[in-house]
């Protein structure tokens, strides 16, 4: 069973930066992707980014494009978010996940962990 802690999460200014980490850990993982989504007030949890485990190819969603850079170190077993220039609208709290394969729904979870921008 895989598990999935994020951290990274904080208090930034508007137009700051912050790099959140996802690390995962059981006693397999070899994932077909990793994911970030997000989660603000009252709002649904949405997608923001995914990487492929094997070959590395993204996928962003629009509000993020050209703003965040997800990343993945195999041999460790992270991925990683950089986000810059951020924005009020940006606070939330952010989830990493991974999915088996193609098609399956994201299946294994972390506890999330908060990002909080001030404008």
């Amino acid at each position: 069973q895989v598990q999935l802690a994020e951290s990274g999460g904080g208090l930034v200014q508007a137009g700051g930066s912050l790099r959140l980490s996802c690390a995962a850990s059981g006693r397999t993982f070899s994932p077909y992707a990793m994911g970030w989504f997000r989660q603000a007030p009252g709002k649904e949890r949405v997608f923001l980014a995914q990487i492929t485990w094997g070959r590395g190819s993204t996928v962003y969603a629009d509000s993020v494009k050209g703003r965040f850079t997800i990343s993945r170190d195999s041999a460790k077993n992270t991925v990683n978010l950089q986000m810059n220039s951020l924005k009020a609208e940006d606070t939330a709290i952010y989830y990493c996940a991974s999915k088996a394969g193609i098609g399956i729904n994201w299946n294994s979870w972390g506890q999330g962990t908060q990002v909080t921008v001030s404008s």
